[in-house]
């Protein structure tokens, strides 16, 4: 009787720690596939726990666990990088964003046009993610890869954004977004840039991000609502070279083709979309 008591008094306590461990356990797997896929190369159990203030057996049941998914493969040499269902299952999501659908082959257009890596960039959950991309013929084949989260304050996107729907980039409710918080002061100090970008559809991102890279942006809206930046990615001593208004002017045409066929409207009309391909 006296077990059977002892028991009934420990079995509540338990019940209630289950679930922060099973937390627990979902935030450090979390950690390790973001881990993982920061890295260019396999880990060893041994330099993810480092890394992750994690101990190796508590990371090696982490690893069989993930790997029995897919989620993270095992190489030769006993080092672990990001698996194939990982690289699944972000394609699902994406495959279930309207604005990828129906942005892609546009995106794929532009880039064939002027020859440089395209993005199409959209606010989720108060960060800007990196939606689609279509690859240019220069250096920038190595840029930021779809999903990566791009900067905001410093990003001809992140501009645009601050200028026409600030609220979008503002942190979720729940909290769990790490993305600052947009003070109003940060719109208001650059007015005139603002009321220009919100009166043109675009904006400029030279050298403020990356040293070397310029970026002009469109904005894409369905109806009357932002929901994603069109852009176009050079090297900006490429871009001394070429005609930055021509180049507005496709960004434009682009951004305005996505809008129209998001909104449903069909082609624009005068459009200069599609452009002819870069003869460069």
């Amino acid at each position: 009787m006296e077990r059977v008591a002892i028991a009934a008094a420990r079995s509540p306590l338990s019940d209630r720690a289950r679930p922060m461990d099973q937390t627990g356990t979902i935030e450090k797997a979390t950690d390790v596939l973001f881990f993982l896929h920061r890295q260019s190369a396999g880990c060893g159990i041994s330099d993810i726990g480092r890394a992750l203030d994690i101990p190796k057996s508590s990371v090696h049941r982490l690893l069989a666990a993930l790997a029995s998914r897919g989620l993270v493969e095992k190489d030769d040499t006993g080092r672990y990088r990001t698996g194939m269902a990982l690289v699944a299952l972000g394609l699902g999501v994406l495959e279930r964003e309207p604005i990828v659908q129906v942005v892609r082959p546009i995106l794929e257009q532009l880039a064939l046009s002027v020859g440089e890596t395209c993005f199409l960039v959209a606010a989720r959950g108060g960060r800007l993610r990196v939606l689609e991309k279509a690859e240019g013929t220069g250096f920038l084949r190595a840029a930021p890869q779809v999903g990566a989260e791009v900067p905001h304050r410093v990003t001809a996107a992140g501009k645009l954004y601050l200028a026409l729907d600030p609220e979008a980039l503002a942190p979720p409710v729940d909290g769990h977004s790490s993305a600052a918080p947009v003070r109003s002061e940060e719109v208001r100090d650059g007015d005139r840039a603002r009321i220009r970008i919100q009166e043109r559809g675009l904006a400029w991102n030279r050298d403020e991000w990356i040293a070397g890279l310029s970026v002009v942006a469109g904005a894409v809206y369905m109806g009357d609502r932002l929901v994603g930046a069109l852009a176009l990615a050079l090297p900006s001593p490429a871009l001394a070279e070429r005609d930055a208004q021509e180049l507005e002017q496709q960004v434009k045409a682009a951004a305005e083709e996505a809008s129209s066929r998001l909104s449903g409207l069909g082609r624009v009309p005068g459009s200069a979309w599609p452009p002819a391909a870069d003869s460069r």
